[in-house]
């Protein structure tokens, strides 16, 4: 009996965890604008990145987190919290607000993960609805100095970065025994059901 009550308390918790998560952005890939502009454009690169971190962070254990290839890499969590702020400096640059040091490090995982998968979904539909790019600035301020830099920047910039470091996430989950999930296409942006 007692097997039997924690078996439905699993199933039940199993069951609101993935319902949760279906929740947050890029469980799927939008669907794609019907024009190509600069702004659809680059929505859809931004939902490209939100659907690979998803499912590169998407049931990720303590193990996980704390796997590093050898000591002078970044641990799994170290990556997450440098996307984090990757994805600050993009939402903030389509809000028009200066970026400056973050700190995340104190955060759980799931709020990190969450914030991430927000702010990515808001710089995209910021941007999907942009007719003209060019007025969106990367601005960081550090104490008193203040540089600024074009759009442009966050291409080559925090979104390629943040690309690259999702992937580095998918290769050390396989490394600590915790493989991508099967059934995701990164082609489609689609979950296989």
């Amino acid at each position: 009996m007692k097997r039997l009550i924690l078996s439905f308390i699993f199933l039940f918790l199993m069951i609101k965890s993935n319902a949760q998560n279906k929740q947050l952005p890029y469980y799927e890939i939008p669907e794609a604008s019907n024009e190509y502009t600069a702004g659809s454009v680059m929505s859809r690169m931004v939902d490209g990145l939100g659907f690979r971190y998803y499912w590169a962070t998407e049931g990720l254990t303590e193990k996980d987190l704390q796997f590093r290839p050898n000591a002078e890499v970044r641990t799994t969590e170290e990556t997450i919290d440098h996307i984090l702020n990757l994805s600050q400096v993009v939402v903030n640059a389509t809000l028009n607000v200066e970026s400056g040091t973050f700190d995340f490090s104190k955060m759980p995982f799931a709020d990190k993960r969450k914030k991430t998968l927000e702010n990515l979904k808001a710089a995209s539909d910021i941007l999907k609805k942009s007719d003209d790019i060019s007025q969106f600035k990367i601005v960081f301020k550090r104490g008193e100095s203040t540089s600024e830099f074009p759009f442009w920047n966050a291409i080559n910039g925090p979104i390629a970065d943040a690309i690259w470091h999702a992937g580095q996430i998918a290769s050390f989950r396989r490394s600590s025994g915790n493989p991508f999930p099967k059934g995701v296409s990164v082609f489609t942006g689609k979950v296989k059901r």
